[in-house]
């Protein structure tokens, strides 16, 4: 199964999924994790705290992780949340070590 991991250290989940810069992409099978690629792109979020759902910022970014069966991330709205598992990718909230997601 492929995920997607929002970090800004290359070693814990610990990036909001508006803010993410980059996914880490990963594959997980037989209880181990094995990192794919790096790929960046434009943060969803405006920055503004009560920034309406853009959906054409949001589809640039799902097409970055379009091919993942979740996606880890420290925070993400509800809106995002629906239209994730909307598309066939669900969204885990998940603070710590990428190791620890195995």
């Amino acid at each position: 199964m492929r995920v997607a991991i929002a970090s800004t250290d290359n070693k814990t989940v610990n990036e909001h999924f508006g803010l993410a810069e980059r996914f880490l992409i990963y594959e997980i099978g037989a209880g181990a994790l094995q990192f794919v690629e790096e790929r960046p792109v434009v943060p969803y979020s405006d920055n503004n705290p009560k920034h309406p759902f853009d959906a054409a910022r949001f589809s640039s970014v799902f097409e970055a992780i379009q091919d993942c069966a979740r996606v880890y991330v420290v925070k993400i709205g509800e809106k995002p949340v629906a239209e994730l598992k909307a598309r066939g990718v669900e969204a885990v909230v998940f603070a710590g070590a990428i190791a620890d997601i195995v």
